[in-house]
C-alpha cells in the first residue's frame, strides 16, 4: 500500500530530525505520497531525497509557486497555452508518486481530480481553432493514474477533434509504478497511435530509478512505435555530479531512451534545496559533454522566470573573430581552433 503519512513511513525507515519536522511545523504545499515500487529504492539517498519529505520545503520562500506563470496563459480551465504552437492540458492533479521537486506544486495533490470529458471537450474544441497548436502536452499530474476507460475516452476526443496534433504522453509513472503498464492499457494506447504521432516523455533523474520493470513499461511504448525522450531535472545531492547524469545518459540509451532535456530546477517555492547554482550547471553540462555522443548529450536548459520560456544553457565554444577573417573557436578539450570564412 502507498504511504500517505510520516507515521506510516516512519515504520519502515528510520526519520531524521528535518523529514520528521516537516509534519511537526506545518506541512508544505505538497502532501506526502510514496508508491510500493519506491520503497525498497528509499535507502538510495538519491531516491530518499526526491521522494521523502523535509522542513526545509515549509521553510523556503524563496521564488513563487507558479514561476512560468502558467497561470496566466490558461486557454481553458485546464489547457495551457504558453508557448505559440505547443500547449499543455492537466489531464488530473494525480500522481503515483509525489517528487519533492515538483514544480507544478501549487497544482498537484490539490484534490481537482481528473478532468471531466466537458473540460477535455472543451481544450479539443479551443486546439481545433487554434490551427497554431501543432504539439500537446498529455501532463498534470500523471495522466496514467486515470483509469483504462478515462484515458481511452480522453484520447479518443482529442483524436478525434484533433487528428493532425502530436501528442506527448508525460508521465513518471514508468519509474515510480510500472506496473499500471498493462496489455489492456497498451492496446488502448496502441489503438489510438495513427495519424499523428504519439512521443513518450519521461522523467529518470537516476540510473537507480532506471529498474528492470521500468524498462519493461517503457519498451511496451517503444515496441508500439512510440519514441521515448527522457526529462532529467538537475538536482543537488541526487544528480548533481558528471559520473552520475554519464551512467544515466548511457543506461537510457540502452533502455531505447533519448536524453532530451537536463532542466535547471525551477525556482519554485518550497524546492531551493534541490537547486543547483548555474554555474555548477555550465560545469556539469561541459564535462559529460566531453564523455557523451550526441545522441545521449541532453540539453541542459533553464525555463526561465515570469513566463520567459525555455533557454539551452551551454559553454560559449564560439570566441569571436579574427581580424583575417576566421572563426575562433574553444574545442571541448579546451585547445584552440579556427574556421574559415
Amino acid at each position: 500500500m502507498a504511504i500517505t503519512e510520516i507515521e506510516q513511513l516512519e515504520k519502515i525507515l528510520p526519520l531524521r530530525d528535518e523529514e520528521r519536522a516537516w509534519k511537526e511545523k506545518g506541512e508544505s504545499t505538497l502532501p506526502l505520497l510514496i508508491s510500493d515500487t519506491l520503497i525498497p529504492l528509499l535507502s538510495l539517498p538519491e531516491i530518499r531525497k526526491q521522494f521523502v519529505p523535509t522542513v526545509m520545503e515549509n521553510e523556503d520562500r524563496i521564488g513563487n509557486l507558479d514561476p512560468q506563470e502558467e497561470s496566466a496563459h490558461q486557454g481553458t480551465g485546464r489547457l495551457v497555452h504558453r508557448y505559440h504552437n505547443r500547449a499543455a492540458f492537466y489531464t488530473t492533479d494525480r500522481c503515483f508518486a509525489y517528487c519533492r521537486h515538483c514544480f507544478r506544486r501549487r497544482f498537484t495533490g490539490h484534490l481537482s481530480g481528473p478532468a471531466a470529458y466537458e473540460e477535455i471537450e472543451e481544450a479539443a474544441l479551443y486546439i481545433k481553432a487554434h490551427n497554431e497548436i501543432k504539439e500537446v502536452l498529455l501532463t498534470g499530474g500523471d495522466m496514467f493514474t486515470l483509469s483504462d476507460e478515462h484515458i481511452d475516452r480522453m484520447l479518443s476526443i482529442f483524436k478525434e477533434k484533433c487528428p493532425d496534433v502530436i501528442f506527448r504522453l508525460c508521465t513518471r509513472a514508468v519509474a515510480v509504478f510500472p506496473e499500471r503498464f498493462t496489455k489492456k492499457l497498451m492496446e488502448i494506447i496502441r489503438q489510438h497511435n495513427s495519424g499523428a504521432p504519439f512521443f513518450l516523455m519521461t522523467q529518470f533523474n537516476h540510473p537507480a530509478e532506471l529498474t528492470e520493470e521500468a524498462v519493461k513499461a517503457v519498451s511496451s511504448f517503444v515496441d508500439i512505435g512510440i519514441p521515448a525522450f527522457n526529462q532529467s531535472v538537475l538536482l543537488q545531492g541526487v544528480n548533481d555530479d558528471e559520473a552520475t547524469l554519464i551512467a544515466l545518459s548511457e543506461k537510457l540509451l540502452t533502455a531505447r531512451i533519448k536524453p532530451y532535456y537536463l532542466f535547471q530546477d525551477d525556482p519554485v517555492q518550497g524546492t531551493a534545496h534541490f537547486r543547483v547554482s548555474i554555474e555548477r550547471g555550465l560545469e556539469i553540462e561541459r564535462n559529460i559533454r566531453k564523455e557523451l555522443s550526441g545522441l545521449g548529450m541532453p540539453q541542459y536548459t533553464a525555463d526561465l522566470p515570469q513566463g520567459g520560456g525555455k533557454v539551452i544553457l551551454t559553454h560559449a565554444y564560439y570566441k569571436g573573430c579574427t581580424p583575417d577573417g576566421r572563426y575562433l573557436f574553444e574545442t571541448p578539450d579546451g585547445e584552440t581552433r579556427y574556421y574559415p570564412e
